[in-house]
């Protein structure tokens, strides 16, 4: 059975609603902010499993955040489910999630991917990953995302907004990495080497490297996966034209983040929530979460999507994931010092 979907504006005070319910041991409350068609099947094959019907809420994080909020001991939420690490810690520093203690999230996610305190936990994998122009660009002269930095790249690099919650979680990682005052040196770096202003999304920042706009692109490893995958041939054409390099190899890794979800604080229905988290660790839910929208799976072992598959092992940050929401407001602080629109 398909999930009942509701999009958050229009599901504002929805008496009769399946989000008026109580507890019932049968039924789960998802609010999401992971707007990918291809979430459904997670749903589904939950339902199938288990024969617990899921209710959907969906909305953006902040939205979805507030309504918790605002709804009090009274929310209905069961799991809140995000992406982004960064946004994650916003949810729990607003109170909206409940610890968990499971076994079976405890052995089949690495440590990295759980909060510690057992408030959230990371179910698929993000990598930020480095696009070149494979007819004009060099990729051995950059390895890593310091690199990035160099002056001989100016002019060279494309990347997104500073408002963007992917920037503001890998500058986060520098700070860990690099303290707060190495992390600007290099934001002033990358500042500094920009082909253009910030615009755009990550798949526009691929569309600038394959339309000569720029040398170099900051974007998440999956939106050049939909590319190759696009019912256009520009777009198919445009990820032709790019290369992929996996930074930082030759010390912490690459740059990891994540789609995530927790246990909201008043779940009515918590034992059916954490039952849902730790379907979300099964190889069933990794293998739709790596087909679907093309993510890493979070646990090890489960097959990847053939183009992932094709990239080989990589080394990955192995840095727990809650600290690039620690330092985020830091990162932003740093941003906004340098001038990174």
């Amino acid at each position: 059975m398909k999930p009942v979907r509701l999009a958050a504006p229009l599901a504002v005070a929805l008496a009769g609603s399946a989000f008026a319910t109580a507890a019932s041991a049968d039924s789960l409350n998802v609010y999401s902010a992971r707007h990918y068609d291809s979430d459904e099947a997670l749903y589904q094959a939950f339902t199938e499993e288990t024969g617990i019907e899921v209710n959907l809420l969906e909305g953006d994080s902040a939205q979805l955040i507030e309504r918790i909020k605002r709804e009090g001991v009274a929310s209905p939420a069961d799991v809140m489910i995000t992406v982004d690490a960064g946004n994650l810690w916003r949810a729990e520093q607003d109170g909206i999630f409940q610890g968990v203690e499971s076994a079976v999230l405890d052995e089949r996610l690495p440590s990295s991917m759980r909060h510690p305190e057992g408030l959230w936990f990371g179910f698929s994998q993000r990598a930020r990953v480095i696009f070149y122009d494979r007819e004009d660009f060099d990729p051995s002269r950059v390895a890593s995302y310091e690199d990035l930095a160099d002056p001989e790249l100016e002019g060279q690099v494309c990347i997104r907004s500073s408002n963007n919650i992917y920037n503001q979680s890998l500058m986060a990682s520098l700070i860990e990495h690099h303290g707060a005052e190495g992390a600007e040196e290099w934001a002033q770096g990358v500042v500094a080497n920009l082909a253009r202003d910030p615009e755009g999304g990550d798949t526009d920042q691929i569309r600038g490297v394959a339309s000569g706009e720029c040398d170099l692109a900051l974007a998440n490893h999956y939106y050049y996966v939909r590319l190759l995958h696009s019912d256009s041939e520009a777009d198919r054409e445009a990820a032709r034209r790019v290369g992929v390099i996996f930074p930082n190899q030759d010390d912490r890794g690459t740059h990891i983040n994540v789609g995530g979800a927790g246990v909201v604080a008043g779940a009515p229905n918590r034992d059916n929530a954490v039952r849902f988290l730790e379907f979300l660790a099964s190889d069933t839910a990794q293998e739709i979460f790596a087909n679907g929208n093309y993510e890493f799976p979070a646990v090890e072992g489960v097959k990847k999507n053939p183009v992932l598959e094709s990239w080989g092992d990589f080394k990955k940050d192995d840095l727990n994931i809650s600290i690039l929401g620690e330092n985020n407001p830091e990162a932003i602080r740093i941003f906004d010092r340098v001038g990174w629109r």
